[in-house]
């Protein structure tokens, strides 16, 4: 009986198997990347779109107009008007806090936005005009569910009256 050696294939006289394996995990780990791009694209316009939200939201306070902030937030958002306040919930309430300031003029200038994911971040210097007026600068802290603002935190770096 006769036996029968393998012969390994070679390729430039190597072993042609090590490249094989070496390309075919290449090429796996190429095709495996392919899922995070995608998702990487999906990603980044949920994170425009959040974007978008608060800076249009933040646009709208400057028109006095609760029915103008309205479609902007989940029927039960949370917003906390500053780290040291208790949270207002529910679209009314909220809207109610902002109509009881009694400003005849409130501007959110937005210097920078941030997001990851849902979070948008943005810093604004808001000025308020009133009877009390005031500029406020500080971070506001945004969670965007389902394209409206489900939360709403403001951390304060500066508080200045008049």
């Amino acid at each position: 009986m006769e036996r029968h050696k393998k012969k390994a294939v070679t390729y430039e006289g190597k072993l042609a198997g090590r490249r094989a394996f070496l390309w075919a995990s290449l090429a796996a780990g190429t095709t495996s990347l392919m899922p995070s791009v995608a998702g990487a694209a999906r990603a980044a316009k949920a994170d425009e779109a959040g974007i978008r939200i608060v800076t249009d939201f933040c646009a709208a306070v400057s028109k006095l107009d609760p029915a103008a902030m309205r479609p902007f937030f989940a029927d039960d958002v949370v917003y906390r008007m500053t780290e040291t306040t208790p949270p207002i919930v529910g679209v009314d309430r909220v809207l109610e806090t902002y109509t009881t300031l009694n400003a005849t003029s409130i501007e959110f200038k937005v210097l920078e936005t941030l997001t990851a994911g849902p979070i948008v971040i943005n810093r604004r210097v808001d000025r308020f005009v009133s009877s009390r007026s005031f500029t406020w600068e500080g971070v506001g802290v945004f969670f965007v569910k389902d394209g409206k603002i489900k939360e709403w935190s403001d951390y304060t770096i500066r508080l200045q009256r008049g």
